[in-house]
């Protein structure tokens, strides 16, 4: 399918030519081309599939898998160790509420009539309904080719009120501090008892492991209270790397925001 411009969305940086068409897969499996201001207004792009594959690179440390977002209760596809951290970040962000990897590329021609093309790494959907569309940097620096299509694509997100943001790489200690937390977001961890009495025991901030042992066998308890610090019942500094001592207080109900 031959991708081109048509149709305007809006003001674009200087030497962008057409407006912006959206390229998407529908839940049904067709490939579907619209203007971009038709897409991001009437398609449930949170419940596309990618629209490109995330293909196996040898010699990569992490391939291509599932991220289980506790945000919608489902598993949402990655295509790199990039992508899946910043996914988990935004899995518990409590402004959103939809998660999907790349269901969607722009496409747009410059002043020479050259064509160019964009899917961003990840799109979330906001509780107020706009959405997100993020891309995820390695490292610090952005390369010219993701600056450059960084510019177009604020000005997309602007144009039809979303937002645009490059994701850059958190601080490890918080990254692997919530890496840990994460392996307790399924609410199979929240239990029933003694979750009831979690905030209660840590409503005035204590050692981590003095309220576990005043709420029972460390072994049952310790899963339910991670899973109560991952969506933010309690609360803990993660900026520093999490031990038995940390302080924990109870936290205002729901996800915060990492």
């Amino acid at each position: 399918m031959e991708r081109q411009g048509g149709g305007a969305s809006g003001e674009l940086p200087g030497g962008i030519g057409d407006g912006l068409v959206a390229r998407f897969v529908d839940p049904a499996g067709g490939e579907r081309l619209m203007p971009w201001p038709d897409a991001a207004r009437g398609v449930c792009l949170e419940g596309c599939g990618p629209v490109r594959p995330f293909p196996v690179r040898p010699g990569r440390r992490m391939a291509p898998g599932w991220w289980w977002s506790a945000t919608d209760g489902r598993l949402v596809r990655y295509g790199s160790g990039v992508m899946r951290t910043q996914m988990m970040l935004l899995d518990r962000d409590p402004s959103v509420v939809a998660l999907a990897c790349r269901p969607v590329e722009l496409t747009w021609r410059e002043r020479d009539g050259a064509c160019v093309w964009h899917a961003p790494h990840l799109m979330a959907r906001l509780s107020d309904g706009t959405g997100l569309l993020a891309d995820c940097a390695g490292r610090e620096e952005l390369s010219q080719r993701l600056g450059s299509r960084a510019a177009v694509m604020e000005a997309a997100a602007e144009a039809v009120g979303w937002q645009y943001r490059v994701l850059r790489p958190p601080d490890p200690v918080l990254a692997a501090n919530l890496g840990w937390l994460a392996g307790y977001r399924h609410p199979r961890y929240g239990g029933a008892e003694p979750a009831g009495r979690v905030a209660e025991v840590f409503q005035r901030p204590r050692p981590l492991i003095e309220g576990v042992r005043e709420l029972g066998d460390p072994a049952e308890v310790l899963p339910v209270v991670f899973h109560a610090l991952w969506n933010g019942a309690l609360s803990a500094p993660l900026d520093a790397p999490l031990h038995e001592r940390v302080t924990v207080t109870a936290g205002r109900a729901g996800r915060q925001q990492a």
